[in-house]
Order: C-alpha cells, then structure tokens, then sequence
C-alpha cells in the first residue's frame, strides 16, 4: 500500500508527524497560544524543525465552546494557510473543517489535505477534495453532534462500529471522485467515545490498518489518556506517548500531535525496531 497527501507519496511503513497548530482563542491544550499571527507562525517553524511531515490548522475549538461562523472560521484559516504555502513550499499543510465551503477555500489557498474531523456531516466536502486532487481524513464521530461532548454513548461493538462508518465515508468518497491513494481513516479517539471505548479502539487498532487505508490517529493528550492515568493536560505526555508506541507497531501511518520532537523520536525507535529504519550510528562495541 502507498498513499498521497496531494504533493507526496509515502510507502505502508512511513510513520508522519502531523503538527498541531490551532488558529483558536479556546484550545483545550494551548489556550491560544497561536492565535496570533507571529506566534503561530514560530510553531510551524519549530514543528518543521523537531521533524514535522506535515501540519494541521484548525480555526475551531473541538469541545463545545463560542460559535465560529463560516466567515470568522475563513479569516483565521485562509490567509495563513496562503502565508504558510509562500514560506513553505514543500510542507504538506492539511486543514482541520468539517464545511465544504471552507475545505474550498484553503485548499484553493495551497493547502493539501482537508481533515474532516466530524464524520462527514457535510456530504459536499469529498465532492471539493476530489475537484482539487487532495487528501481527505475520515473520521468516526459515531453520530455524535459537531462539537458536542459524548454522554452515556453506546455500542455494540465500537471497532466495528468504527469500520463500518469509515468504510461506508471512504466508498462515498470514492463515489465522489476522491481518488484510493488519497483517502486516510481516523478512529477519532474520544470523538462519540468514553475511554473505554479509546481504549478498545487502540487495542484493536490493526484491524482498521487492515481494512488497506492509511490510519491517522490523533492521541495527543486525550482525556482517555488523562483518565487512565489520572493526570491533568499538562500531564500526559508520557501515556501519549506510550499509545503512540503501540499505535506505530501496529501499522498507524500519521500521528496528529502537540509534542513533535518526542513523538518523532518515539516513531523513528519503532521503525529502527521494526526494520525500517536505520540507526544513526552504530558504533557500540565496534570501538
């Protein structure tokens, strides 16, 4: 299996960094730290330099919170993704909307991927994906409403729940002219889940790697990670990093994180471990 990110082609064994940059005032983990222009701009330049494949904009908080509207959603995403793809013309920029009229607009502003992080509740996004030759995230949101918090959520089954929702988003996808190579699948850890179900879902995570699409898992700092170990936000990197571990060895091929460095590190020891990378040195014992 190869896939593309519009620009890129990557073979199964690529393990990609995706870096977090939120164009929000109301970031569960930054608290807005890059909403401003220059700031936000120093993170992708400092992503890029810890080992970032690529980079995420979002201009809307996932949780409940202020209402971003079309337009307002369009002025904090458009005109940097524009500047990104002026400083950067190699970075493979995807953008965190779940509306088709945004997902037009920055993908006609240079970005690469549209990261529909609610499921698919716009039927229009793949059809705008396809026209512009993109990549396209699928999420499983299991029904949930955008930007609602799960409560006593229910499943038989919540992997093969996952399955069948992301196959039947990636046929429609197909449907719409999205081509194979560029549709990624995303379980969406505690998007329409309690930490069980995260939990369930990272177990099992090599049966959605099987299904022969890319897998992006998106971990950093969770609150499934901060339930399990009983830590606040600001506490969870190691448990982020021990279920991106677990994730790479079975097959996870993008990581959408806060921490780049570390999560770059964590990834490129799984693949030297797996056999598909190389050390950087080798010198132990030879002198």
């Amino acid at each position: 299996m190869r896939f593309r990110l519009r620009r890129k082609e990557y073979a199964a064994h690529d393990r990609l960094v995706m870096a977090i940059v939120n164009r929000t005032t109301d970031s569960f983990y930054d608290k807005g730290a890059t909403w401003e222009d220059e700031p936000a701009y120093a993170r992708v330049r400092q992503a890029v330099a810890q080992g970032a494949d690529l980079v995420d904009i979002g201009g809307i908080k996932a949780a409940p919170g202020e209402e971003v509207t079309v337009g307002e959603e369009l002025r904090r995403v458009v005109p940097f993704v524009e500047g990104l793809r002026a400083e950067f013309r190699d970075l493979t920029i995807s953008v965190d909307t779940y509306r088709a009229e945004v997902a037009d607009a920055v993908l006609t502003a240079g970005a690469d991927v549209v990261n529909d992080a609610w499921g698919g509740v716009d039927p229009e996004v793949p059809a705008v994906v396809a026209a512009h030759g993109a990549a396209l995230v699928l999420t499983h949101t299991g029904g949930q409403r955008v930007r609602t918090r799960p409560h006593r959520v229910e499943y038989d089954d919540v992997v093969a729940s996952v399955i069948e929702s992301l196959t039947w988003q990636a046929e429609r996808a197909l449907a719409a002219g999205v081509e194979k190579e560029r549709i990624v699948i995303d379980p969406a850890h505690d998007f329409g889940k309690n930490t069980w179900h995260s939990v369930e879902c990272t177990r099992r995570l090599d049966e959605l790697v099987a299904l022969g699409w890319p897998v992006l898992v998106s971990l950093s700092n969770k609150d499934f990670v901060g339930e399990s170990l009983g830590r606040d936000v600001g506490g969870r990197l190691p448990g982020t990093l021990a279920t991106t571990a677990i994730s790479a060895w079975q097959g996870a091929h993008i990581y959408r994180v806060h921490e780049v460095r570390e999560t770059r590190d964590v990834l490129d020891m799984v693949s030297v471990i797996a056999g598909d990378l190389l050390p950087l040195r080798t010198t132990r014992g030879l002198m």
